[in-house]
């Protein structure tokens, strides 16, 4: 997934409103306006890179005139100890950054980290890792980003680009072949059809219709195993469609054994709402 940097201005003029607002009293009462500086960043826990150019779009927007070094790129490994961004220019400037620009960069920093842990336990399978619309509110483009440059995939961006058929609609539509059948009438563009199905009858009711994908909800892996063969021996399987996603209660420790019921897809919600922050500190030096 490529980030365009322009849309996530906005959401750093929020985030200085919220922590610099009228401005830094500390500095402006213990540092001199011209005592330059030079800044590291450094990595203090191991994991993988996201939002280093988000980071350094921080800065320049508090100061322009800060030369800004980075070291290395989003999607790499990071190590303990390791420098991935050198500042130098205005000591006020970089302390009032400070802050947010580590906010961003550890928050995507870890989302990326944690979705590689995710897609290392499942190596060697089909599956692929996906994200979901349980991101922090503002931030799903950057959070989405960071999975990506932790080896997993994006699912549906929102509601307007996939039709996505959960347990509710199904409620309110009078079954599973009901909804389907509702979407199919009314959409008016080719879109992708996702339909949720939580038993192995659902299940059967969806394969007669053939949608694009079919979520495998909650299941035990035993009936995840049989949904899996019944999708495998449909004819829309047998014409490269139809393809399978579980979803619910996946962690590091069962997610091989999702993965190896053979599904095609794996969505996990832990990807961005509950991914821990990876350490970062900025450690300034005066000069001047």
């Amino acid at each position: 997934m490529k980030f365009d940097l322009a849309k996530a201005r906005d959401l750093i003029k929020q985030a200085f409103k919220e922590d610099i607002g009228k401005g830094d009293i500390t500095s402006r009462y213990t540092i001199d306006p011209q005592t330059s500086g030079l800044a590291l960043i450094m990595a203090k826990q191991e994991g993988v890179l996201a939002g280093i150019d988000v980071c350094r779009e921080v800065f320049l927007q508090v100061d322009p005139e800060l030369v800004l070094e980075v070291n290395t790129n989003d999607s790499q490994p990071v190590d303990l100890g390791q420098v991935v961004m050198n500042i130098q220019g205005r000591a006020r400037s970089i302390l009032a950054a400070e802050r947010t620009a580590l906010n961003f960069l550890q928050h995507l920093s870890g989302i990326a980290t944690l979705t590689a842990k995710y897609v290392e336990a499942v190596n060697g399978t089909k599956a692929k890792i996906l994200d979901t619309r349980k991101t922090t509110p503002g931030f799903r483009l950057l959070e989405k980003y960071a999975v990506a440059c932790g080896g997993g995939e994006n699912h549906r961006m929102g509601l307007y680009d996939m039709v996505l058929i959960k347990d509710n609609h199904i409620e309110a539509a009078g079954g599973v072949s009901a909804a389907i059948q509702l979407v199919r009438d009314g959409v008016k563009k080719k879109v992708k059809i996702e339909v949720e199905v939580q038993n192995l009858a659902q299940l059967e009711e969806a394969i007669a219709l053939g949608p694009d994908i079919v979520m495998l909800d909650n299941m035990k892996p035993e009936m995840m195993a049989e949904a899996c063969r019944m999708v495998w021996s449909s004819p829309a399987r047998e014409k490269g469609m139809l393809k399978i996603e579980a979803s619910g209660n996946v962690n590091l420790e069962n997610v091989r054994k999702i993965a190896e019921c053979g599904v095609d897809y794996i969505s996990i919600g832990a990807l961005t709402h509950s991914a821990p922050a990876l350490d970062f500190s900025l450690r300034l030096k005066a000069l001047s």
